[in-house]
């Protein structure tokens, strides 16, 4: 996937950057970096897109993104409403393997660093015990400055190389590489998830690109390894399940606000993505209080 590069300025005696965020609502569009990040949300929720995944995030979520893995936060609608006053904070680490010196990684202390860098093309959730460590490190490294942040970001690496609290977040080797296809795929990804609620015609998505709509279907298959039909249903079924979590809303109009244009097609989309009707995810989200979204 191509999206938008970004870049994080770090300061003249840094060689890597720690950084607050304080918005109305995360105003980063779909974007990668060289930079491997770590992420901490400090407060607020929405859609998480990292490479090709779409989970939920919340206050607490934790991840580490590969080097020019996409990726993308999106908060709930809510947050972009004139008088809200809701906010979207987080933390932020940015690092690349010449922050830790040119022969660090070759260490033989260092060899489990080393691993798991190799292996974070896909990202990982950090759950558990190590969720916790890592919050606690980050919110002090906000305060840290010199070689006391620097060994608070080995600390952090260490504590992740050898946890068990490590869940892959990406499937798919997607890699950012190209700016002008990069804001191509941008616009695509913002006008589904802006639009997700409504009829789509992939000629309304064709113009806004500037390419036919068969150019358009095999442009995005090639980026994503999803149509953009299945893209569309995944971002519907996911915000579907928000609602089946936060309100009474029948379920006929959550499937009716999120696209469906009946409730047999919103229950067959629902099952095939689920294995379980939204009736019944409703019902086990309130027997056990948590989500079963995988």
């Amino acid at each position: 996937m191509n999206p938008n590069i970004e870049l994080l300025p770090r300061e003249t005696q840094e060689s890597f950057v720690v950084k607050y965020f304080d918005y109305p609502y995360f105003p980063t569009p779909w974007h990668y970096h060289p930079e491997y990040e770590i992420v901490l949300v400090v407060e607020s929720v929405g859609k998480r897109y990292i490479g090709d995944h779409i989970s939920d995030f919340q206050k607490g979520d934790l991840a580490i993104i590969g080097s020019n893995l996409p990726h993308t936060y999106k908060n709930d609608e809510s947050y972009n409403q004139k008088d809200s006053r809701k906010r979207a904070k987080s933390i932020v680490i940015h690092f690349s393997r010449n922050s830790l010196g040119n022969d660090f990684l070759s260490l033989p202390e260092a060899q489990k660093i080393n691993t798991l860098l190799n292996n974070c093309s896909g990202g990982f959730d950090i759950k558990g015990a190590t969720n916790k460590k890592v919050q606690q490190i980050m919110k002090k490294m906000l305060d840290e400055r010199g070689i006391y942040r620097w060994q608070s970001l080995l600390k952090i690496l260490s504590l992740l190389s050898e946890s068990e609290d490590l869940e892959q977040i990406s499937r798919s080797n997607l890699v950012g590489v190209n700016e002008k296809e990069s804001q191509r795929l941008s616009k695509i990804v913002d006008y589904l998830h802006s639009n997700y609620m409504d009829e789509i015609r992939i000629a309304d998505i064709a113009s806004i690109t500037n390419m036919t709509e068969t150019s358009l279907s095999r442009f995005f298959i090639q980026r994503t390894r999803k149509s953009l039909t299945a893209f569309l249903t995944e971002i519907r079924l996911h915000n579907a399940c928000t609602m089946l979590q936060k309100n009474n809303l029948n379920i006929s109009e959550i499937g009716y606000q999120n696209g469906f244009n009946n409730l047999s097609n919103f229950n067959r989309q629902f099952k095939k993505y689920y294995n379980c009707s939204p009736k019944a995810y409703r019902r086990q989200f309130l027997e056990n209080g948590k989500s079963i979204i995988i």
